[in-house]
């Protein structure tokens, strides 16, 4: 996450109505746009195989934010996972993306953190030079020591949580430090869910006026392009904290 303590409200976690609404559309069109993208279907027959987005052996797929190949700094690859090395000076410094870009998924993967660490998954993610750091555009799945991290942690600055907007549900369980969390994100035309440890622990629709009022009220007010696209990259946050990532595999919806 952008680091993030903030004066911001408390933004009430309660669910919101789900609805679907046919958004998916190219890079960096708005959520409004209702043009259906052949072969879409959120039945689970449709759904796609799973891609393999992390080989475990190398960063094939990858590469830094706004910059080309071979341009990962400040991560290495550890007994198959991919780490972040926590050595980013600031929230703009070592985030990586996919080279694909994904618009309605399935994205799961497992994550550890280390004492007080502090990162994030984003998607839809859009790649410009007017942007400093994919939290500009990409909507975030916080990932976050919520126990030692050196600061109060508001509920939607906390593991688990759509990052400054809803916080998690008291299904959430989140494993202690040092051990692996397993995390899922679902976005199928707006509807978004947000998994940890195999429960659900958030669940929203983007497209309507509660959620968008919530963007438009809170810290993203600042960032007119936030949440804006329904396809982009998918990214990892270097925070400057050590970060472990691996299992990361997606399908198309």
């Amino acid at each position: 996450m952008n680091f993030k303590i903030l004066s911001l409200p408390v933004v009430a976690a309660s669910m919101l109505s789900i609805a679907s609404c046919g958004d998916n559309s190219p890079q960096n069109t708005s959520e409004n746009d209702t043009t259906a993208t052949a072969g879409t279907n959120d039945t689970a027959s449709a759904r796609s195989e799973w891609t393999t987005l992390f080989d475990g052996k190398s960063f094939a797929g990858w590469h830094g934010f706004n910059k080309g190949t071979d341009s990962i700094k400040n991560w290495a690859i550890e007994d198959s996972s991919l780490v972040c090395l926590g050595a980013a000076k600031d929230a703009h410094g070592g985030d990586i993306v996919t080279d694909r870009q994904f618009s309605n998924f399935e994205l799961v993967w497992d994550w550890k953190v280390t004492k007080g660490a502090n990162s994030g998954v984003m998607y839809h993610v859009i790649e410009d030079k007017k942007y400093q750091a994919p939290y500009e555009t990409g909507p975030e799945y916080q990932v976050i020591d919520d126990i030692d991290f050196p600061e109060k942690l508001e509920d939607w600055q906390q593991a688990g949580a759509d990052y400054a907007i809803m916080a998690a549900n008291d299904k959430k369980k989140v494993n202690k430090v040092g051990e692996w969390n397993t995390s899922k994100i679902i976005y199928n035309n707006g509807h978004v869910e947000h998994w940890l440890n195999g429960e659900k622990v958030v669940e929203f629709d983007r497209n309507s006026d509660t959620w968008k009022n919530m963007r438009a009220t809170g810290k993203w007010k600042d960032y007119p392009d936030y949440a804006k696209a329904t396809s982009g990259a998918i990214a990892l946050q270097d925070h400057g904290n050590k970060v472990y990532f691996k299992n990361i595999k997606i399908r198309d919806l």
